[in-house]
Parts: structure tokens; sequence; C-alpha cells
């Protein structure tokens, strides 16, 4: 066996010298615990919908889109203040959903980090949203976004896209 020491270091999944805060538009994806299919049922994505307007409404965030996929959330979001912080935001959307479901369900709900992309001034909004939309299509669940239940908007109507 080699005598070297192998340190493992923790992949950085932020940028390094940006915080997060204020009024940038960013894409996002929350994995389940270990990708299993949790949001299946209409009443329990229901519910995760309405805590997430709650939290983006009392953190300053506006949702442009969001799609539940079975084991993944997608969501693009855009902070509406100077101090609206993404990492407060997903945290807290995290903590207290992960909080319920476990209790309810006795299962983990969210892997430890998520994924995220900070949009350039020069990408288009609903260009953006409409690819979050078109996941569902992407995955063949079915044809067009707008039959599918688990995705929507609190910032315009979907169905006009």
């Amino acid at each position: 066996m080699d005598s070297k020491k192998y340190i493992h270091y923790k992949k950085r999944t932020r940028l390094k010298d940006f915080d997060y805060k204020g009024c940038y538009r960013y894409f996002i994806t929350l994995c389940t615990f270990d990708k299993k299919a949790v949001f299946t049922d209409e009443a329990l994505v229901s519910w995760f919908v309405d805590v997430l307007k709650e939290k983006s409404t009392s953190l300053g965030f506006g949702i442009w889109a969001y799609c539940f996929m079975p084991d993944h959330l997608h969501l693009f979001v855009e902070g509406k203040k100077d101090d609206s912080d993404l990492k407060q935001f997903i945290a807290s959307y995290k903590q207290y959903t992960a909080f319920h479901y476990k209790k309810r369900d006795k299962k983990e709900l969210w892997q430890m980090n998520f994924y995220d992309h900070v949009l350039r001034k020069e990408e288009d909004t609903i260009n953006i949203a409409n690819y979050v939309f078109n996941n569902p299509v992407r995955k063949g669940l079915v044809s067009d976004y707008k039959n599918y239940k688990f995705l929507g908007s609190f910032e315009f109507d979907v169905m006009q896209t």
C-alpha cells in the first residue's frame, strides 16, 4: 500500500467570492435523499408549494418557476431586495420541509447540498422559466408541460407562456 496520505476535500458548491445576497436570479436544483421519488402525491406537493410560497415571500424572493420532479425540485428564483439571501432562503425551506416530512414519514428528505447557477443579466427570464417547465417533457412524463401538475410560478400565469 502506498504510504502517501490522501486528504479528502469537500467539493466547493458555491462561488468563492460571491455572497448570494441581493437582487440576483438563480437556477436551483434540490435533490431528495438517495434520489427517492418523494414528489408524486398531489396533496404532499401542494403542501411543499405552500411552504415555498410562504418562505419566498417572507425572505424576499420571487419564484419565476418551480417544478417538482419525482426525485428533485427545480427552482428559478430572484432576490427582490438588496438583503435577499439565497443561502438563508434555501436553508430555511429545506430545514422546515425536512423537519415536518421526517416527523410525518420518518424518512430523510433532502440531500445535504444543492446546485445553483447565478444567471447573467442577458439570460432571458421567460426562456429560463420555460426550461424549468419543460423538465417533465424531457423526462417523458408528459408531452406538454401544461399537463404536468407539479409546476408553476408565483410571478406570472404559466398557462400563458
